[in-house]
């Protein structure tokens, strides 16, 4: 089974390890938001929906941070870059941690978004670039699945820490100061650990040699790439088309990732799941397991069977699981002979498996479509200003918690439940984008 990776040499798996790495570290820096948010507008005294608005300040400034290290990555390579962008946003999670006011703290947001958004970007390009093209899928997907990873080390931080309210500082060796510091702020100062990884990045991983010719080309040429053109040509349709396949992703994934925590967490009267905090927050567990069989699954399919036919299996299924988590009380209750907790464990990890799996995709099918000289801009763009356009995701989610949409969701679901339910629209939207890329399985990159 495992015969394939004879044809991979040291410096590939370097390259995977890093990317691996680095993609795990930035969602669990990310992510540790996500679990901690009641706790922050608690002490910011914010709103739901303020706090909404809080975390799409981070998923916009990604956006940002992905155009401008593309941009950087194919200019002064793609080792650069990832090391740059994991400084950022692991420097940037821990002074977040400091922020003694909510402007502050939504400064450390946004910065931290820049490097989160520069770390796909140059992470995803140097495995591509690196690995040979039949397994390119695999590598890929193996990558996207430290997503998974990521999202269960915030997990497991988050039911550790937050339930203690406050920690004091005399905790700690040396320190005789009773200090009490909030535990959100303690879950955010362990988000400097992924600066580490520089170290590991800059001193065994090498450049791809695609990059390396690419690059010499370049400055030989008279005729230099500049930013504007992957608007022109034949890359413009392409970029679009990317854009907004990535858009409709993000925004049903990010709708999703957001709200599924608290669902879980939250009362039955409120539209929740009603399993209480730290149960809730566990479930995220299993759910991220199958997150991660499904990015690795993902790139062993789309190498065997294509990745359109792939990306767009995983879309229509998550559709068709997403209004059955959303009401999973009452399909319990009409169940009977299975408990909530039980089916929670069977439903999760199969919406992890495809709702986290096809992100898999968009580093195959990205690195396929756009050639070397303009890779690292058009994917970086395409794939950032969709993550940028998620940054509606939480308060329009939030905003059809709280809202009254019965000619689209029913009357029966409720609150976080039926916001849950409007992933599937956004899933469909993209499955329908899908169907407008060429299939680029076992493409030679140029």
């Amino acid at each position: 089974m495992l015969k394939w990776t004879r044809d991979i040499n040291s410096k590939q798996w370097k390259t995977f390890i890093a990317a691996f790495f680095g993609w795990t570290l930035d969602a669990m820096d990310l992510l540790l938001y996500v679990f901690a948010f009641k706790f922050i507008a608690q002490s910011f005294d914010l709103s739901s929906t303020q706090a909404a608005f809080l975390f799409s300040i981070t998923l916009a400034s990604s956006a940002l941070g992905g155009i401008v290290f593309g941009v950087i990555s194919d200019y002064v390579g793609r080792i650069k870059a990832l090391t740059y962008s994991i400084l950022i946003y692991s420097f940037f999670t821990m002074f977040s941690a400091f922020a003694p006011t909510i402007e502050l703290f939504i400064v450390c947001r946004f910065l931290l978004g820049l490097g989160m958004g520069g770390e796909w970007a140059s992470g995803e390009i140097l495995v591509a670039e690196s690995w040979p093209k039949q397994h390119r899928g695999k590598v890929v997907g193996m990558v996207q699945s430290g997503w998974g990873f990521g999202f269960i080390m915030a997990a497991i931080l988050a039911t550790f820490v937050l339930p203690i309210s406050t920690f004091n500082l005399n905790m700690l060796p040396f320190v005789n100061t009773d200090f009490p510091v909030e535990s959100w702020r303690v879950l955010f100062f362990l988000g400097v650990l992924p600066a580490g990884l520089v170290f590991y990045v800059r001193r065994v991983c090498e450049e791809p040699e695609i990059w390396k010719k690419s690059s010499v080309e370049r400055t030989k040429s008279s005729q230099e790439f500049t930013f504007f053109q992957i608007f022109k040509g034949d890359l413009r349709p392409l970029l679009i088309k990317a854009t907004l396949l990535t858009s409709f992703c993000m925004i049903s994934y990010w709708g999703l990732s957001y709200f599924v925590p608290n669902y879980l967490a939250s009362p039955v009267s409120e539209g929740g799941a009603g399993l209480g905090l730290v149960k809730g927050f566990g479930f995220t567990i299993p759910l991220n397991i199958g997150a991660i069989l499904g990015c690795i699954s993902f790139g062993l399919i789309s190498d065997k069977l294509g990745r359109k036919f792939t990306f767009g299996s995983y879309l229509i299924i998550v559709a068709l699981l997403v209004p059955i988590f959303g009401n999973i009380v009452s399909i319990q209750e009409f169940l009977g002979f299975i408990s909530l907790d039980a089916l929670v464990l069977i439903l999760a990890p199969l919406l992890g498996f495809f709702n986290t799996g096809f992100y898999s995709g968009f580093g195959a099918i990205f690195s396929e479509i756009f050639p070397t000289r303009a890779r690292g801009t058009a994917q970086g763009f395409s794939y950032n200003v969709g993550r940028g356009a998620s940054a509606i995701a939480p308060p329009l989610f939030a905003f059809i918690a709280i809202s009254s949409f019965t000619f689209l969701f029913g009357g029966d679901i409720i609150g976080n439940g039926r916001a849950l339910m409007a992933a599937s629209i956004f899933a469909m939207f993209a499955f329908v984008v899908l169907l407008t890329l060429p299939e680029t399985k076992g493409k030679e990159l140029d």
